[in-house]
């Protein structure tokens, strides 16, 4: 059994309110009798069950499972309070209305308006079947079987060498002046193996910069890691050519190793930056 919460804006606050005459909506009237003294609403044992709180809508808003922590009755709404899981990622309401049956939810019109109705349907069990992540299992490293992104990391992959110590120092002044936290794998010892580290930071990241100067294998096994695992990846050398082949229908950042050039690149890492954060 579960609560479903619908309301006409996303989920965000961890308080809101919702219509006392819009709950039990869309609800099998035994199922709702269960949960009623007389004229008393047993809040206490309703919230015991876990939530799937929408956004209305059959397209692109987000859905998230969670839990109702405490909830009352004020005046002719529902103060409650709630926590998001975050160990469940959101979904789309869409994947949702397709397979509306599973959730109890047959009627068009329930993706339409605001109310708490109660499902008598096992959650977890539906979005098992049907939300299981089909991440292959690499070998080599480790990843998580959900995908953990941290909004606020940067990953920055380049040559472990001296010689990049500067244009690393410039990088991370542009990216925390962007409100972001900048790190390099070799700032980072959690496991055994440096593969694992590398991995880790570029999986938890939500923008990768690349530096292909010197053409270093390592890193391009770092670009190849982060496209595959769907990051936004920024790419920056000093030297056209040390861009590879495959890598040159996409747009990269040139540099030069002086004052003036880690400036420039500055300048244009922060615009790129602000346009992947939706700022511009």
């Amino acid at each position: 059994m579960f609560n479903l919460l619908m309301k006409s804006v996303p989920w965000e606050s961890g308080r809101d309110t919702l219509p006392l005459d819009r709950l039990f909506e869309y609800t099998n009237e035994a199922i709702a009798a269960d949960f009623k003294e007389g004229p008393t609403v047993l809040f206490d044992k309703l919230i015991r069950f876990p939530c799937l709180f929408m956004q209305e809508g059959r397209g692109d808003e987000l859905a998230y499972t969670g839990t109702i922590t405490r909830a009352r009755i004020a005046g002719a709404e529902i103060s409650i309070e709630y926590t998001l899981d975050s160990d469940v990622p959101p979904f789309l309401n869409s994947t949702i209305y397709n397979r509306r049956i599973e959730f109890d939810m047959p009627r068009d019109f329930e993706f339409s308006r605001n109310h708490w109705a109660v499902k008598d349907i096992d959650l977890y069990r539906v979005l098992l079947r049907n939300f299981q992540p089909r991440r292959q299992r690499p070998t080599v490293f480790t990843i998580p079987e959900q995908e953990k992104i941290e909004p606020v990391l940067v990953a920055v992959m380049m040559p472990f060498d001296a010689g990049f110590g500067a244009v690393y120092d410039a990088l991370r002044t542009t990216v925390e002046r962007t409100g972001l936290r900048c790190r390099r794998a070799d700032e980072i010892w959690e496991n055994p193996a440096i593969i694992q580290d590398i991995v880790s930071l570029i999986d938890r990241s939500r923008v990768v910069v690349c530096d292909c100067t010197g053409r270093n294998p390592n890193v391009f096994y770092e670009i190849g890691i982060a496209h595959t695992l769907g990051r936004e990846v920024i790419l920056i050398t000093q030297t056209d050519a040390d861009i590879p082949f495959d890598l040159r229908h996409l747009r990269y950042v040139r540099y030069l190793n002086n004052a003036e050039g880690r400036e420039q690149l500055s300048v244009q890492l922060a615009a790129r930056i602000n346009t992947l954060l939706g700022n511009d």
